[in-house]
């Protein structure tokens, strides 16, 4: 089993990645597989809706110039996905939302993200987590992927890089979140 976490910050190693990197850690005590894939500091192209990902039939955007191709490429092979984003402006960071955009529709036709293990993971200064929560799982929800949570929303509070660490509700919840993911998992893999 793999579970495949894909960091939507521009900070490398901040907020978003602590929180990303705690449920992790904790799929990996219960033996299961994992990967953190950084996309929040590259160049990702919007989805343009021009439909030829879905008339050539090899669920592969017609992008081929930066990283979500080889994205879905892992998406198809993971049995869980956990997608991250610190709030920006009280959404999604640009790439998570280009990202969504085009793993989407590449993947919908084909219901790729079906009974996948999926969670949305969101750090957050003060405001803004649920909005950027709900838009990661609408993704999930369309897709008939099975959405994972915890004891409480998949979120965790902090404005400097590595604050997060400090809000031990956020980082409880992350390692529940892990709990459930690998839980549910072991059920249906």
């Amino acid at each position: 089993m793999k579970v495949i976490a894909f960091n939507g910050s521009p900070r490398k190693e901040g907020n978003t990645y602590t929180l990303l990197k705690t449920a992790l850690n904790q799929l990996n005590e219960q033996g299961i597989e994992t990967e953190l894939v950084q996309i929040g500091n590259r160049s990702i192209h919007g989805c343009i809706g021009c439909g030829k990902c879905r008339i050539s039939g090899k669920n592969k955007c017609i992008f081929n110039d930066d990283i979500v191709n080889d994205c879905i490429d892992k998406i198809v092979e993971a049995d869980g996905i956990i997608l991250g984003t610190p709030v920006y402006f009280g959404g999604l960071t640009a790439q998570m939302k280009a990202f969504i955009d085009r793993v989407g529709y590449v993947t919908r036709p084909e219901r790729l993200l079906k009974r996948k293990v999926c969670a949305a993971v969101v750090s957050q200064r003060r405001d803004g987590a649920i909005a950027a929560f709900n838009s990661v799982n609408n993704l999930f929800t369309i897709s008939e992927a099975i959405v994972v949570g915890a004891n409480y929303w998949n979120l965790g509070l902090g404005r400097a890089e590595g604050d997060v660490i400090n809000d031990t509700e956020g980082i409880e919840n992350m390692k529940n979140l892990g709990d459930n993911m690998a839980w549910l998992l072991k059920k249906i893999v």
